[in-house]
């Protein structure tokens, strides 16, 4: 129990029973989880692209050649390697090859221009580079005032074939180099301190500012993946005979959604992304999970890919489940198959899991929630079939978690049921931003609460629902307007697909709340109008929360990682607003 989770009702089962409290973390390095799952999961099919498969046993082969080349390079603890590439089949191995080599792996958005690229590399102070052979031109320009000395190239063709040659330039190295290096484990991660070496350099979206740089320890990034597993299989941590770290079930088949390596699912989350490389790499391969990877999020390919793998789970970001939803024929399968849904980076509207629940009668639908500044998880909705999961919230902190609603503008921690501050206190917290002493004491105060800067309320039972972020919230004439709350509203709308609310500048009151609206392709989306829409939620809330215009757009900017870009839209109103 955590300190600032409330007693559960007796009628409600937020907790997995037969698993602690507190998790017994061990004290290894994060290519400990590699090496467990090869040699738990041998020749079971770790990832699928393209059609092409990966076992455990190559991903293990193929990371140590990554790790003893990048040794061999004189690359290894402290050094940083920024991983510039979308999800592929050489992910996996390169991301544990740097792992097993000591460095400190820094996931870039491949999307990122030249210069937001070139400014994160500096301040990240990478000394190499792994890199897509399509964006190489634009990269070339970015690079030369940065510190990387090392270049290395991949791109389609390894995906379909690891000793596939790329034509490059001089000076350039090809990944097949790397891939093809030899296997031995070297141990090149023996001597690392796990309370001190970090693991990630990773950075914050960047979706309501300037992307600073997460430092997360070993220690953050095994706890974090242990959290989230254990939470998620409903597993305690265990090291198996050579002193790696794995997994063991504690509860039946009644209980439990999917056995050990028994899982499939589809993934297109980014593994520059938290939720991407700790939920969906780290914490499938611990699991061995079978992971089909699409690059590219084509909702018609995804829905063939379901039923063609035969999928156990699936999971991202909301906009995902809203697009699969409306693909022709989507209700007609038979989806009994799929045992769990699992959603984060943004919040789940109440309706969609409604949907969704209807569609997939046998899947677990639960919101979880985290940030890259606590590595990735802090709660979840709970994930054994007789668990509590309580729509519209993203259940309660996950072990050694502790969750504590703050004043906006700072003091003791409120009553259950008042909205503020959600703060975060645990083993993953990171240790700070990467040179920014002023930031890291800004967001984490004397007692190692990390103030997230999210908008949140924890109910009776200590489930925690995210209202809004600070960031997003609109002052008219005085009065705070949280967005989440007229955006749930608006997804109930029959005809509405997609919906984020921002602020209009305005002279007398501030900010005017104006709702952007994706219609469905169906009657329902064609019949809505701006006062149609205004009327049904105007209806619903108080006069100084009321929506004062729509407008309807072909579709609602995110990140590649799911989060909606309301800083586009916010600027579309300053830009209005400006031309009179």
């Amino acid at each position: 129990m955590t300190a600032t989770q409330p007693a559960p009702a007796p009628t409600t089962a937020s907790w997995p029973p037969g698993l602690p409290r507190s998790l017994d973390y061990p004290r290894v390095p994060v290519g400990s989880i590699l090496r467990a799952a090869v040699r738990r999961w041998g020749d079971r099919t770790a990832f699928i692209d393209h059609d092409v498969e990966l076992t455990y046993t190559e991903l293990g082969e193929r990371a140590h050649a990554v790790a003893g080349w990048l040794a061999d390079q004189g690359i290894g603890r402290g050094d940083v390697v920024a991983v510039h590439i979308p999800n592929c089949r050489q992910y996996p191995p390169l991301y544990y090859g740097i792992m097993l080599a000591g460095a400190t792996f820094s996931p870039t958005n491949p999307l990122l221009p030249a210069a937001d690229l070139a400014a994160q590399l500096t301040d990240a102070g990478a000394t190499a580079l792994i890199t897509w052979d399509e964006v190489l031109p634009f990269v070339r320009g970015a690079l030369e005032q940065t510190p990387v000395r090392t270049v290395i190239v991949t791109g389609e063709a390894h995906t379909l074939d690891f000793g596939a040659r790329l034509e490059l330039e001089d000076g350039d190295v090809d990944l097949a180099d790397l891939l093809a290096g030899d296997t031995t484990d070297r141990h090149l991660d023996a001597d690392l301190d796990v309370d001190s070496d970090l693991a990630h350099l990773a950075y914050t979206g960047g979706t309501t500012g300037v992307s600073k740089g997460v430092e997360l320890l070993h220690r953050n990034v095994v706890t974090n993946v242990l959290q989230s597993a254990c939470w998620t299989s409903v597993s305690l941590p265990e090291l198996d005979e050579a002193g790696d770290v794995t997994l063991r079930q504690v509860l039946g088949e009644e209980e439990i959604s999917t056995r050990l390596g028994e899982a499939r699912i589809i993934n297109l989350t980014p593994w520059f992304h938290a939720m991407g490389v700790i939920g969906y790499l780290s914490g499938m391969v611990m699991a061995g999970t079978t992971t089909v990877i699409h690059m590219r999020f084509d909702p018609v390919k995804y829905v063939e890919d379901m039923a063609r793998h035969q999928v156990t789970a699936i999971g991202g970001a909301p906009p995902v489940f809203v697009a699969l939803l409306q693909v022709p024929g989507f209700a007609d399968h038979d989806w009994s198959g799929v045992r769990g849904v699992s959603s984060g980076a943004a919040p789940l509207p109440v309706t969609l899991i409604e949907k969704m629940q209807g569609l997939l009668p046998n899947a677990l639908i639960g919101e979880g929630y985290g940030l890259t500044e606590v590595t990735m998880q802090a709660t979840g909705n709970p994930s054994f079939r007789s668990g509590t999961r309580k729509p519209g919230t993203v259940g309660v902190p996950v072990f050694d978690t502790e969750i504590s609603i703050r004043p906006l503008g700072g003091g003791d921690p409120l009553p259950t049921g008042e909205r503020g501050e959600v703060c975060i206190r645990g083993p993953q917290v990171m240790r700070g931003y990467a040179h920014r002493p002023e930031a890291t004491a800004e967001a984490i105060d004397a007692e190692g609460w990390f103030h997230t800067g999210d908008v949140g309320i924890l109910d009776e039972d200590g489930y925690l629902s995210i209202v809004d972020r600070t960031k997003d919230m609109l002052l008219y004439k005085g009065y705070n307007v949280f967005p989440r709350e007229l955006e749930e509203i608006l997804f109930s709308v029959p005809g509405v697909a997609g919906a984020a609310v921002v602020g209009r500048p305005d002279e007398d009151a501030g900010e005017l709340p104006v709702a952007y609206v994706v219609r469905k392709g169906d009657d329902d989306g064609a019949a809505l109008t701006v006062e149609s829409v205004l009327a049904a939620v105007n209806d619903k809330v108080t006069p100084y929360k009321r929506l004062r215009d729509v407008v309807f757009i072909d579709a609602i900017p995110v990140s590649a990682a799911g989060k909606v870009l309301k800083r586009e839209l916010a600027a579309k109103e300053r830009e209005k607003v400006a031309a009179g």
